[in-house]
């Protein structure tokens, strides 16, 4: 099945940003259009000396960290909006009669339940009970086997996880995929590094486990060996890890193989148990990404006994499960996720995270709502709009690219005239008919939601991939590029201010939204994306010569954002950034080469002192305002791909020439790069 191609998207491209007009005969006291908002800089610092903080120096100041964020940006405070949004839609629900099985019953119960401390706080591990014991219970390799098979249904990821999604060369067919995890603190390097940082954060880690197991009834002596046995099977997963760099390799990634061939590899488990469990004994072939991981992973739980093996999926299951229990547990997984990893100094309100887990197990349910009473359908249009005029854009610098030949830049058109593109919301909603949501405990209601997700993706193996089919809800605020179906999305929350405004002027639009699509469209064309061809499928689409010029240039980036000191003596990793940082730079050039095109020619009148340039680079640089706590800086600097908010502006835009023009911008500035050593790959 080919990729629809969108030709009225690419068509739309020759039309202008419908919204506030940057006439050249405006003035500054003429313009009516919302402009750079003031009270967001710092001008006790140049443009040339640090821009983010130039730009994002003032909201930084007036938005202080709140005790239960690690950390408050933008983003943060548009999801603040939205979840009041989403807040009076359930209370409604909750608070209004319903009928029975319906999906509005549905999320109006679990809501209700989630905010019962007091019926959480009478069970305890109640909820968990039954299951723990069966796990103490278990006495064969195929019992064990099972019990992971079930602990993965439950949306609990120990030693590896299931997926099902698209063949990566054969776009149109689903096939299960295997992924490594089983990790608790979620990178290798939390176990395998030896500073300060990550000794102090494995001896909370450990304190963590004992509280849970205390809390769950075992004796001091059984916690403490539960601790033992759960550090000895994550170490050892830790150290056969692919790491987060060796993921980014999608040829390396991708080890398709019959069913029998990769139970004859490896020993991990029995197989054939954990897959009938799965309900997938009859699948022919599978994707088994992190090949050699399996291999190792059997022969190092051969030096491991059951008992530790069974306290490593106990714990499992207890932390799952930690934050829909009792308040003990609740504040236990705080403690440690919220405090110790992220630098939280607060927990959520309840009625929050109570919002989470609807929004979690209803997404499609509580994203129609939302739409209904949110979402203009002005807003789609316009953003139809805007997406034709960055295709343009993009097809435009790929025609000029003085390092790409022609018969590569000839494939790189036609993949991005094959962009499926998805704004708002999706044209069918979910049946939640079948999941069960009932008035027992809340985790039971968690477990079986998670259940129902998975039962869902297990139901598509073998089958053929429906490329209607969303992998956000509408509420979400975010976007992203799929290079299997070759799709850009753009949910609706994404589409309001700051992001997009349609009184705003068009510069400030470009400068945000028009840099988000950009960013996504260029996804397509990263260090990963580039490897698949306009179907979806893993393929090598370039000359040898090109794919040469663009990894010396990729190369170039990674080394200038290694440089990069994060915190303290920590640098940041270029190699696992990259995609992100090709796509931030590629939508800084290709939104600002169709904010170019919609002037036609004309010279946009300064507003509020600011050109359309310097307008196009705030818009930008606000998206990313944010205050962020040591801890978050480093765990996402292990395990975010992106870059943290200040390197995704001043980074950036060191390589963009017009940024320098904008701002004038000189050598001997901060900001300042070497024309040489500037990056241009988009």
């Amino acid at each position: 099945m080919k990729v629809k191609i969108m030709f009225p998207l690419v068509a739309a491209g020759f039309m202008v940003l419908a919204g506030c007009g940057n006439k050249a005969q405006e003035t500054d006291t003429q313009s009516t259009c919302k402009s750079v908002n003031l009270a967001n800089l710092d001008t006790t610092v140049t443009a040339g000396e640090d821009f983010y903080q130039y730009a994002c120096g003032g909201w930084m100041k007036e938005h202080p960290l709140k005790p239960e964020f690690s950390r408050y940006g933008v983003f943060e405070q548009l999801m603040e909006m939205n979840r009041e949004q989403l807040r009076v839609l359930v209370e409604e629900l909750k608070a209004a009669p319903q009928q029975e099985g319906s999906v509005a019953q549905k999320i109006g119960m679990l809501y209700e339940l989630a905010l019962d401390s007091v019926k959480m706080n009478e069970e305890g591990f109640e909820p968990v009970k039954e299951e723990l014991l069966a796990i103490r219970n278990l006495g064969t390799k195929a019992e064990f086997s099972k019990m992971v098979a079930n602990l993965h249904k439950e949306g609990i990821t120990p030693f590896f996880a299931l997926y099902v999604g698209a063949d990566e060369k054969n776009s149109s067919m689903n096939i299960v995929q295997l992924y490594q995890a089983g990790l608790g603190m979620g990178d290798r390097d939390y176990y395998l590094q030896n500073d300060e940082t990550f000794s102090k954060i494995r001896e909370a880690y450990k304190a963590y486990i004992s509280r849970l197991f205390a809390l769950a009834g075992h004796s001091p002596e059984q916690a403490e060996a539960a601790v033992a046995a759960v550090m000895n099977v994550e170490n050892g997963i830790a150290k056969i890890s692919f790491s987060r760099e060796e993921l980014r390799d999608s040829q390396k990634n991708y080890n398709k193989m019959s069913c029998a061939d990769f139970i004859k590899s490896n020993d991990a488990l029995d197989w054939n148990a954990y897959f009938a469990a799965m309900g997938l004994d009859s699948i022919p072939e599978l994707d088994a990404k992190q090949f050699a991981y399996y291999k190792k992973l059997g022969d190092f739980l051969k030096k491991v006994s059951l008992d530790d093996q069974k306290y490593y999926l106990a714990f499992n299951l207890l932390s799952a499960a930690a934050p829909y229990l009792s308040d003990n547990f609740v504040n236990a997984s705080f403690d440690f996720y919220g405090k110790t990893m992220s630098g939280k100094q607060m927990l959520e309100e309840r009625w929050k995270r109570a919002l989470s887990t609807v929004n979690g197990s209803l997404g499609e349910a509580v994203g129609q709502m939302y739409v209904s009473k949110y979402f203009p359908a002005s807003s789609k249009e316009k953003m139809l709009t805007l997406v034709g005029n960055l295709q343009k854009a993009l097809g435009e610098r790929i025609n000029t690219l003085e390092w790409m030949g022609d018969s590569t830049k000839l494939k790189a058109q036609e993949k991005l005239a094959a962009f499926t593109v998805k704004i708002g919301y999706p044209d069918k909603w979910r049946d939640y008919s079948a999941l069960e949501i009932k008035p027992d405990s809340y985790w039971a209601n968690v477990r079986r939601s998670s259940i129902f997700e998975m039962e869902y993706m297990l139901a598509d193996a073998g089958k053929p991939v429906d490329k209607s089919r969303w992998y956000m809800t509408p509420q979400t605020i975010n976007a992203y590029y799929n290079p299997t179906t070759n799709e850009i999305c753009f949910p609706a929350a994404i589409l309001q201010p700051p992001f997009f405004d349609p009184e705003a002027d068009d510069a400030i639009n470009y400068g945000a939204i028009g840099v988000v699509i950009g960013h996504e469209m260029t996804h397509g064309f990263d260090d990963q994306g580039r490897n698949y061809d306009k179907e979806g499928n893993l393929a090598d689409w370039w000359t040898s010569e090109d794919a040469a010029r663009f990894t010396e240039r990729a190369n170039k980036l990674v080394a200038q954002y290694d440089n990069i000191i994060v915190l303290d003596t920590m640098h940041a990793n270029g190699s696992f950034t990259l995609g992100e940082n090709i796509a931030d730079q590629g939508g800084l050039l290709i939104s600002h080469q169709a904010y170019l095109n919609s002037l036609q020619g004309e010279t946009p009148a300064v507003i509020d002192g600011f050109t359309g340039d310097q307008c196009f680079y705030l818009g930008y640089a606000t998206l990313w305002a944010q205050n962020i706590r040591d801890e978050e800086i480093v765990r996402r600097t292990k395990m975010d791909p992106h870059s943290l908010g200040k390197w995704r502006v001043n980074a950036a835009l060191k390589n963009i020439d017009t940024f320098y023009k904008a701002f004038d911008v000189k050598e001997g500035d901060a900001m300042y790069m070497q024309p040489e050593d500037r990056v241009n790959i988009w």
